[in-house]
């Protein structure tokens, strides 16, 4: 019999994490992630898990915390938001370079100014390139679910990074859905205790740790970081599908397609707002229109592969964005396809920026911009310019 409870985002992710163990838990509340940490802590003091929980002063104390806890062999957990992974970023940079297998959820949610507590990515985006492993979920089953797969990702001998599962602010952390939960047991089963393979920290045997790096050993070291990266693409693969075999949960592992198989016309979303952007690719399709969907889960290491092999018979592509780059005058997501694609560039692919500051990306949204792709395509129209999904009723 399936053990299915009605749980929201955060509640999900703390199951998740106790589920697999971790030995130490360091974190610092914030909005919407405090209930997630609240959960944990309640489950501990009832008795249902054996962990160390830190309460640091701070992110920053936090992240310290579990890289010295990493460092002497322990399994680590932790999650944030926004400011709060800001104020971490100097031992959440380190705690990659160093090769720690931390697992973090990050609750999306907007950054700071104008004042905003409402959900988006913009958070996460902006530290991409920290040399965490990134994976961005839709719904509450797959924050449980990915949970419990990061620490086998992250703990393989052959990547041995840190990562993040990030999914957004409020639309998961504090909506309530059905969850499948896995029996300890089985949890068990599918993911080992840690064994560490580095020289553990030791009061007895002192010893330096990350000392002054001349650039030649630098250069080196970020090789290695970067051929872990490429290691993570078949590790997150593997996983998932030793997962789906397993548990019955198909994620499709890096990025994950919808009605592909002869699509002419594309969006590509990540999150939350994909279940919407679905919808209107069956509208579409109803109509007769070969309409498809591209959902990426990895955003480090990036699926530029699978990306290219899913869009090379594209006729026009529209990247949904809930983010904005600076300077760019798209979003962030826009200019990794553009990238992955670039020898696609004869096929028009239209930048899409919505949903900041938690508004809601609706499907008739979602229908908008499919008409603007197909538009395009029909016409090879090459629109590099954004097009802001605003939501007017009530306006």
């Amino acid at each position: 019999m399936k053990n299915i409870k009605v749980l929201d985002g955060n509640h999900a992710a703390a199951i998740g994490a106790i589920l697999s163990k971790p030995d130490v838990v360091a974190a610092y509340p914030i909005t919407p992630q405090t209930p997630l940490v609240q959960h944990f802590s309640q489950y501990v003091a009832d008795g249902v898990m054996n962990s160390t929980i830190v309460e640091p002063e701070s992110e920053h104390s936090a992240m310290s915390v579990l890289t010295g806890a990493s460092l002497a062999g322990a399994r680590t957990f932790t999650a944030t938001s926004s400011q709060g992974l800001a104020l971490m970023y100097e031992p959440y940079f380190r705690a990659s370079t160093m090769r720690l297998p931390i697992v973090m959820n990050i609750v999306n949610r907007e950054m700071i100014s104008p004042q905003s507590v409402w959900g988006g990515p913009q958070d996460s985006l902006t530290v991409r390139d920290a040399g965490w492993i990134q994976i961005y979920v839709e719904d509450n089953q797959e924050i449980l679910d990915m949970t419990i797969q990061a620490f086998k990702i992250a703990e393989n001998k052959d990547v041995l990074l840190p990562i993040n599962i990030c999914y957004d602010g409020f639309y998961l952390s504090h909506m309530t859905e059905g969850v499948e939960v896995p029996l300890q047991e089985e949890v068990n089963g599918f993911l080992p205790p840690y064994k560490p393979t580095h020289v553990k920290l030791d009061p007895e045997t002192p010893m330096a740790v990350d000392p002054l790096t001349p650039g030649n050993y630098l250069q080196y070291y970020r090789e290695l970081h970067m051929q872990a990266m490429d290691n993570a693409k078949k590790i997150i693969k593997e996983v998932n599908d030793e997962f789906a075999e397993k548990f019955g949960r198909d994620y499709f592992g890096l990025v994950e397609p919808y009605r592909m198989e002869d699509a002419e016309y594309v969006l590509v979303t990540l999150g939350s707002l994909t279940g919407a952007a679905r919808i209107a690719v069956d509208m579409a399709r109803e109509k007769g229109i070969k309409c498809g969907l591209i959902k990426i889960r990895s955003l480090r290491p990036f699926p530029k592969d699978e990306v290219r092999e899913l869009l090379k018979k594209a006729k026009a592509i529209g990247v949904i964005d809930r983010n904005v780059s600076f300077g760019w005058h798209t979003g962030i997501i826009y200019q990794e396809i553009k990238s992955a694609i670039s020898n696609l560039d004869a096929v028009p692919t239209v930048p899409f920026i919505g949903g900041l500051g938690g508004e809601d990306l609706t499907t008739d949204l979602m229908v908008e911009a499919l008409d603007c792709v197909i538009k395009a395509g029909e016409n090879k129209q090459i629109d590099n310019e954004a097009h802001w999904l605003i939501n007017r009723k009530g306006r």
